[in-house]
């Protein structure tokens, strides 16, 4: 039985889709996202750069790091450039797991299932907050082969998950099940360049029920990062992490958002 797509509570995959201009949300996702906006008018530049970000690192991993797996979890829905894409552009045996909770996403799934033959992909309706459900499914073990390096992607997810719900845990548990020689990319908002219109935008999320929790730079170091390798050039903004361009960027305090990606030793 498919979970039922609740359109009566904002859910913050489909609010990230109508930040992208996509068409797969509802009114009160677009009345909570239009809020958000009210205070930080920036966002979806910001938004844009962090998928600009996924898709470098993607990118990296495939082409100079040697991997060919991916576990995304917060995958949110399929729009241009999903993981799978990205890599198998660059090497099409790489194999990919979507997880996700939305059942919007899921009802979107066969998008992100359109692998290139010589690679696989696969989708996992689960929550983050549960890793060893994630670890366990057959549809995991099924595609990828934990003996060998895997990317671990959690991109513009944390900020979902307060400290009261021991994301530090899960990551651990993630990552404690990954091969020496995987990897952690993940993004993150933060405050640290205009607390007040962060706060603004967290007021409007948290109001309509989404759980939310900016965090600043060092804090979200020693959330995800603990333990590994950072690649250069380290923590940065999601718009100088090795930009396609030497182009004008973004001002900070318009990104408001920070990216990584971390080898495990």
């Amino acid at each position: 039985m498919k979970p039922k797509i609740d359109t009566t509570k904002p859910h913050s995959a489909r609010m990230y889709d109508y930040y992208l201009g996509g068409k797969d949300n509802f009114e009160v996702d677009r009345k909570t996202a239009q809020q958000a906006m009210a205070s930080w008018p920036a966002v979806r530049t910001a938004v844009r750069e962090n998928r600009a970000f996924l898709g470098r690192a993607v990118r990296y991993l495939v082409a100079e790091a040697g991997i060919r797996q991916f576990l995304d979890i917060g995958t949110g829905l399929p729009s241009a450039n999903n993981v799978h894409e990205v890599a198998q552009n660059e090497a099409p045996s790489c194999r990919v797991v979507y997880v996700d909770n939305d059942p919007i996403v899921l009802a979107h799934a066969r998008a992100l299932l359109t692998s290139k033959p010589e690679g696989k992909t696969a989708y996992i309706h689960a929550d983050f907050r549960e890793p060893q459900k994630i670890l366990d499914d057959q549809a995991t073990r099924g595609t990828l082969d934990f003996t060998k390096p895997i990317a671990l992607m959690l991109v513009a997810i944390l900020h979902f998950v307060p400290d009261e719900a021991d994301p530090r845990r899960t990551i651990q548990t993630l990552l404690d099940a990954l091969p020496s020689g995987s990897y952690l990319v993940a993004s993150h908002v933060t405050n640290e360049h205009d607390p007040d219109m962060l706060a603004g935008a967290g007021r409007a999320y948290q109001a309509a029920g989404v759980p939310a929790q900016s965090r600043v730079v060092d804090d979200f170091a020693h959330l995800a990062f603990r333990g590994l390798d950072l690649v250069d050039p380290g923590l940065v903004l999601v718009s100088d992490w090795r930009p396609d361009s030497s182009g004008p960027r973004p001002l900070a305090r318009e990104v408001n958002w920070y990216g990584g990606v971390a080898r495990k030793p």
